[in-house]
């Protein structure tokens, strides 16, 4: 089986921070980092600039968007100061997602229905500074409709239900996420989708018909101790164009 639709690499490199901040060190370099991702195939870079600053820093972000060749995509939380930063930088995409200080990840997505009102004035306001807004959620109709209503042009969906499944749950999992994806499509909704995903899961998603961009980190980062990171994006971006 052959993929019928291009889908766009973005790769997190967050992970890469992490290495640096176990020692608080100066290397590696995420500059460097997004170079060999963007020369692997990445179209865009993902980082997540977190409240408690447990990986990327402030510094990172402005860094990054002066030397990425690609999209900036960066995920935060709907925090007033993370918001203000995000105003200044003017990324490309900005992916609102929920944030607990004691979680390994994100665990989850966003609750865009129960938050309208607050996400609301963000949405606004990056708007109006030319910034695309993403929102992360599960695969939940309801979700999904309230993205709609918060004029966002962009879902991401959360793949990380669909990692942790196997067998018939797995399959359950994946038609949530494509009915999810064909509804927000036809809402006007363009859909990223990442958590979670590895080389060998990532093929089934890949067929969900009109996905945008997956955006991929952990896996890719860890591929990368063993073959480089330029080498495991690109085995990546081959899967993503290549998924059977």
């Amino acid at each position: 089986m052959s993929q019928l639709h291009h889908i766009r690499l973005g790769v997190n490199i967050d992970h890469v921070a992490t290495l640096r901040q176990a020692r608080r060190t100066a290397y590696p370099s995420l500059v460097e980092a997004a170079a060999a991702c963007e020369r692997g195939g990445a179209e865009g870079i993902t980082i997540h600039l977190r409240e408690d600053r447990r990986h990327i820093q402030d510094a990172d972000v402005f860094l990054l968007r002066r030397h990425l060749r690609s999209r900036m995509n960066l995920e935060m939380a709907n925090h007033p100061d993370i918001v203000a930063i995000a105003l200044e930088v003017k990324p490309e995409e900005v992916c609102l997602v929920p944030e607990k200080r004691a979680e390994l990840t994100t665990e989850g997505g966003l609750d865009a229905a129960g938050q309208k009102r607050e996400l609301g004035a963000t949405c606004r306001a990056l708007r109006e500074r030319g910034i695309a807004v993403s929102l992360f959620i599960d695969p939940d109709l309801r979700q999904i409709e309230a993205a709609a209503e918060l004029q966002a042009p962009y879902i991401e969906l959360h793949t990380g239900t669909y990692c942790e499944r196997t067998g018939a749950a797995a399959v359950v999992e994946l038609e949530r996420l494509r009915q999810a994806a064909a509804h927000a499509q036809k809402l006007g909704i363009r859909v990223n989708a990442g958590h979670g995903l590895t080389l060998d899961n990532v093929g089934p998603i890949c067929m969900i018909p009109g996905l945008d961009t997956l955006n991929i980190g952990h896996s890719i980062v860890c591929h990368a101790v063993f073959v480089g990171l330029e080498n495991a994006t690109r085995a990546m971006a081959q899967k993503l164009i290549h998924p059977a």
